[in-house]
């Protein structure tokens, strides 16, 4: 088979495959930092936190650092848009010195797709684009419509030219892109992944189901499937437990492995993530269809497949020889938001005109977000990982999991702020996700409490006999 022109510099060895894509093709001793959401209001690098310079130093240390930044950066004092009335579960909003605090602390890559988006409408996103830009930070998952919020963004670093593509999978509904279409304009937006849910019964609890359904008065139609029930707008089918099932949208997977493969082809490595809280929060395991959609995006091209949103942590799994992480929990929780709208007073039964912004958000804090009860209690929250992950010869060699965790138990003012932990902390923490990624087949080693999964490297040979 004739070989297509191949890429100059020190990995020039590296071809284009059958189907386009190109390889991984960084230097030696690349490295990408991976962490999940920044829930950050203001600027923390210059606030004097104890052991946060320690994090900063990991970030700055790495070519590529990425995280999910779940807010919205603007000044409220001149902002020109309103808080919508279909929100992500609270009014994320940031000052405008969170852009250069995340430079400063080291993150080029964030993605901006996720349930928070547009919590501030279109003037909201467009406002944090500006800061991210300002601040050369490289985002993607938003646009002024579906292909721009669908397509990759660039980071030029010396060792490789990495691509960024972010999807959500957790999204508000009228927060999707959508491109134009004959004489309409196409619509700003998140790129979304759309999912249908069913909820799995066993067949007595349908036969239940179809008793109520059947009860209710409505029109009916000739050839209904026998073997589920749509009730209330949910969609029930019989499974061999009762849980949950998600099917993603097969135009938008392709829209998104098209967009893959393109950024790769643009570029030596290719991030892909996506924010998604399915099944719930309350859930460590990932959901059913996100093995086979984070499987799809390594084959298309992508390098590493982040996920976030879940708010806490789940398994790992390498495939290929890439990493999927398949929830990073939080990294900053600094929830200190304020203003917030009119809809969150009366969603925590507060008076707008005798309550302040402070008690409805320390309220919920308190409590938790109404769909995920102990959210600010559960210690799981509170304890996450910092991901290091190491190329050589184009594969990668180590991954290192540094345990942190957000200072639960401190006041409102300094909780959700991330410093390392050691000893019995940071063992628990990777017990736990050598526990969660055991069924991926992952072996994690704790080596002075850090976690570390080491991969042998792969000569050229080997290469060359997989390919035939």
């Amino acid at each position: 088979m004739e070989k297509s022109p191949q890429p100059t510099g020190s990995n020039s060895n590296r071809s284009y495959d059958a189907t386009g894509s190109i390889e991984t093709n960084v230097r030696d001793g690349f490295t990408l930092v991976a962490v999940g959401d920044l829930i950050v209001s203001r600027a923390l690098t210059k606030g004097g936190h104890a052991g946060f310079g320690e994090i900063v130093n990991i970030l700055q240390a790495a070519d590529a650092t990425f995280g999910n930044i779940e807010t919205n950066i603007f000044d409220i004092r001149s902002f020109g848009g309103n808080p919508q009335a279909e929100y992500g579960g609270a009014y994320h909003v940031s000052l405008p010195e969170v852009g250069p605090d995340l430079k400063s602390m080291g993150f080029n890559l964030v993605s901006y797709a996720n349930n928070h988006s547009f919590d501030w409408g279109i003037e909201g996103m467009r406002e944090t684009c500006r800061a991210l830009d300002k601040n050369g930070i490289v985002y993607a998952g938003v646009g002024e419509n579906l292909a721009q919020a669908g397509a990759a963004r660039f980071l030029e670093t010396t060792r490789g030219r990495v691509a960024l593509l972010s999807l959500a999978s957790s999204f508000t509904p009228m927060s999707r892109a959508c491109d134009p279409a004959g004489e309409a304009p196409g619509r700003p937006g998140v790129n979304g992944l759309r999912l249908a849910r069913k909820i799995l019964v066993r067949p007595d609890m349908l036969e239940s189901l179809k008793y109520i359904y059947n009860a209710l008065p409505g029109p009916r139609r000739d050839g209904e499937d026998q073997n589920k029930v749509v009730l209330g707008g949910a969609t029930y089918c019989v499974g061999e437990n009762a849980g949950y099932s998600f099917e993603p949208d097969s135009s938008d997977v392709a829209d998104i492995l098209r967009s893959i493969r393109r950024g790769k082809q643009f570029s030596d490595f290719c991030i892909v993530t996506n924010h998604g809280h399915q099944p719930g929060n309350w859930s460590q395991e990932p959901a059913d269809y996100e093995l086979s959609f984070a499987h799809s995006a390594i084959d298309a091209g992508a390098d590493a497949y982040v996920a976030h949103g879940p708010h806490q942590l789940r398994g790992i799994e390498i495939y290929k020889g890439r990493p999927i992480f398949y929830g990073l929990g939080n990294f900053i929780m600094d929830d200190l938001r304020t203003p917030v709208g009119a809809d969150m007073f009366a969603a925590r039964g507060k008076d707008v005109g005798c309550d302040t912004e402070a008690d409805v958000t320390a309220d919920e804090m308190a409590r938790g977000y109404e769909t995920n009860p102990g959210f600010s209690s559960d210690t799981a929250f509170y304890e996450s990982v910092i991901t290091v992950s190491r190329f050589e010869h184009n594969e990668l060699a180590e991954l290192r999991l540094i345990p942190i965790e957000l200072r639960q138990f401190e006041r409102f003012a300094n909780r959700g702020i991330p410093r390392l932990v050691s000893d019995v902390q940071a063992n628990a923490i990777l017990v736990r996700l050598q526990r969660l990624s055991e069924q991926f087949g992952t072996q994690i080693a704790i080596e002075n409490g850090i976690g570390v999964i080491r991969l042998r490297p792969v000569c050229s040979d080997e290469r060359l006999r997989t390919r035939i």
